[in-house]
């Protein structure tokens, strides 16, 4: 069985664009491959997160993964942290990474301009952390948007240079994965862009429905057609495009009719959309208040996630040192 590794940020509460972007096809994926999630906690320490916030963010992330439908016994959730390889890892392939091919990565010169003040070396060598979160379990694929997949072509570089520096045929190299499938992209309720954390454009999962409601109702939107069958601006294509996902095919066909024939009102599109958004959401959001409060549930989960992602990376780590020299007397 080929083995699958997708990596999530530690940066707080997922949304309605998580859930339907990637969520649901990891959940898709635990019979078929085999498949390895963790939270990025280490990959936060770029930015200097605040201490006091990184474990509920942690908690959070797998909480919310698990209440959306990962089984821990499928697959393997596990928080970086806890699989101490990694950093040795990390620290091995350094030695065949170059500052002058990392200084150059777009997303380097994106985080230095960003934080002028925060340039430190975890930055410039993030990419190898990235490479290290995919070898150490082999991956043979790595579900990836547009954006990341520079590093996915790092990481290939990266285990072609250790399997021809050491004439060795071990790193596999991984692709890109895409589920076959166009992406769906759930954008924000602000009329532009993706659904985003930074954006403040967001329903999370964990959202009640009265805040939904809220959200909904205050959602961009014009005055309205003008003439029939016109096309749709960016924002109300924007509800429509949310609409598709959450709710029936009837009742996007009938909304789309009210469009056409410039009979539609938004406040009953805003209505339904509201309400459809929480038959989604509502069952996750149960499970999320279940889980957050299972203090037990929590440390087996992690604790066997842990368990089973060092079984894998210790293996490679063992045969990496080998490879290198590093023998024991």
């Amino acid at each position: 069985m080929q083995t699958v590794l997708s990596g999530i940020r530690s940066t707080g509460n997922l949304h309605l664009g998580n859930y339907y972007g990637a969520l649901r096809n990891f959940i898709k994926m635990q019979d078929q491959y085999n498949c390895y999630f963790f939270v990025a906690d280490y990959h936060s320490l770029t930015t200097h997160p605040d201490p006091k916030i990184l474990y509920e963010n942690v908690k959070n992330v797998i909480t919310e993964y698990l209440a959306a439908g990962l089984d821990p016994e499928k697959s393997t959730l596990y928080i970086q942290s806890d699989v101490p390889e990694i950093p040795e890892l990390y620290l091995l392939l350094n030695m065949h990474a170059y500052m002058g091919e990392l200084a150059k990565t777009p997303s380097f010169k994106e985080k230095a301009r960003k934080q002028p003040e925060n340039v430190n070396a975890g930055l410039l060598t993030y990419p190898v952390l990235m490479a290290t979160d995919i070898l150490i379990h082999r991956a043979n694929f790595v579900p990836v948007g547009k954006d990341q997949e520079q590093h996915i072509e790092l990481t290939r570089k990266f285990g072609r240079r250790f399997n021809n520096f050491y004439g060795v045929e071990f790193f596999p190299e991984p692709q890109a994965f895409n589920f076959g499938t166009n992406l769906i992209k759930i954008p924000g309720l602000d009329g532009s862009g993706k659904m985003g954390k930074s954006e403040g454009n967001c329903i999370y999962l964990k959202d009640d429905p009265k805040s939904i409601e809220k959200k909904v109702k205050k959602a961009l939107t014009d005055q309205g057609p003008t003439e029939m069958n016109q096309a749709k601006p960016e924002c109300i294509e924007n509800l429509f495009t949310i609409l598709r996902v959450v709710s029936t095919p009837e009742t996007v066909n009938y909304f789309e009719e009210k469009w056409n024939t410039c009979e539609i009102r938004y406040g009953d599109l805003k209505k339904q959309l509201a309400e459809d958004i929480i038959k989604v959401t509502e069952p996750i959001r149960e499970r999320i208040l279940a889980i957050e409060n299972d203090a037990a549930y929590l440390h087996k989960v992690t604790k066997l996630g842990a368990e089973k992602a060092r079984e894998s990376a210790s293996g490679t780590l063992r045969e990496v040192r080998e490879i290198m020299g590093f023998r024991p007397f």
